[in-house]
């Protein structure tokens, strides 16, 4: 199969046409003609090298919306056919061998495929290949695509941590950054029963942070609001990039309770002990979910009508909606449309 994309032939390279042919599928590998292909700010690191591991020419876009194209012949016909509305997330394979892809969490399987990276070819382009039939989502009637395809990064990601770490409706949570992960949270939290707190660095998006279902907000050019949080949330979810005063977020949380970091902050995160160990506090990392978790994330979006706020540019300007996220621009996620 012939496949056409918009590739980077080098670091900050601008895209590029590139067309390359897709080797014959695999048993378990299904191709995706692409429709919507939402833009993360990894797709900038990728094409960026901000983390020296891109091998080029880099194909971005792991928020991929689609119709199933071809399928392998190992691939489940009950689950899957020619032609279904689909989607294809940050990661699209893995061993499923080992003891945690047997044990339902494929998302911490050392052979994952996590899309774009190690020389995968991602969405923007034509097609796109998923290494295993199971990463093949079927989309919701009741999310559009170009809702589904952020959807697939940034809400299985925001989305997962209230599974993993037990998030109670009678919960006093917080999140930090209203951005492309931060806006979702907040309405996923907001729907799951919680009192919301949203948390940015200035006043500038707290009418919005309402409308997606927080309380209350909490501005941190002022420091004394965050200092008068101390001991107020029983979890707090941090979507952003920034280096944060991690001992003030620490000392926000109620004892035994989980400060979850899902962004990747420029430097390494520093932490005084005595914050952690006196009332027994965790600080845990955060990744897209295991193959069942997104399943649940898909469900739920569509039972509450949850909605990405997005921003629509035609695949051919994939360059320019590339650099509108680069720049920080995107209200709050930017797709392309093929």
């Amino acid at each position: 199969m012939r496949v056409t994309a918009h590739a980077a032939r080098f670091a900050r390279g601008p895209l590029a046409p590139l067309e390359y042919e897709a080797p014959p599928l695999g048993p378990d590998e299904v191709d995706v003609a692409v429709t919507h292909c939402g833009i993360c700010l990894t797709d900038v690191d990728m094409v960026d090298n901000k983390w020296g591991i891109s091998n080029f020419p880099v194909v971005a876009g792991h928020e991929i919306v689609g119709t199933v194209a071809a399928m392998g012949p190992g691939v489940d016909t009950k689950r899957l056919r020619v032609g279904q509305r689909v989607g294809v997330g940050a990661i699209c394979g893995s061993c499923m061998r080992c003891e945690w892809c047997e044990g339902g969490k494929q998302n911490v399987c050392s052979g994952r495929v996590d899309t774009v990276m190690r020389g995968h070819l991602g969405g923007f382009a034509s097609h796109v290949r998923a290494s295993h039939w199971q990463f093949v989502q079927p989309i919701p009637e009741a999310i559009a695509s170009e809702h589904a395809g952020p959807l697939l990064c940034a809400g299985a990601t925001v989305f997962t941590p209230l599974l993993r770490h037990g998030v109670r409706p009678t919960d006093r949570v917080a999140v930090v950054g209203i951005g492309g992960l931060g806006h979702l949270a907040l309405q996923y939290l907001a729907h799951w029963g919680c009192d919301v707190t949203a948390i940015s660095s200035s006043r500038d998006k707290e009418a919005q942070s309402r409308e997606f279902g927080a309380r209350h907000f909490i501005a941190t050019h002022d420091a004394d609001e965050l200092k008068q949080a101390a001991g107020r949330f029983d979890f707090i979810l941090s979507t952003v990039s920034a280096d944060l005063p991690w001992d003030d977020y620490i000392a926000a949380l109620r004892p035994r309770s989980t400060l979850c970091i899902v962004g990747v902050p420029e430097k390494p995160i520093s932490i005084h002990a005595i914050g952690l160990l006196a009332n027994e506090k965790v600080v845990a990392g955060g990744i897209p979910g295991s193959l069942i978790e997104t399943r649940q994330m898909l469900e739920f979006t569509a039972r509450h009508g949850i909605k990405p706020v997005v921003e629509t540019f035609p695949m051919a300007e994939a360059t320019r909606a590339l650099e509108h996220v680069r720049q920080g621009k995107a209200r709050f996620r930017a797709v392309l449309v093929a």
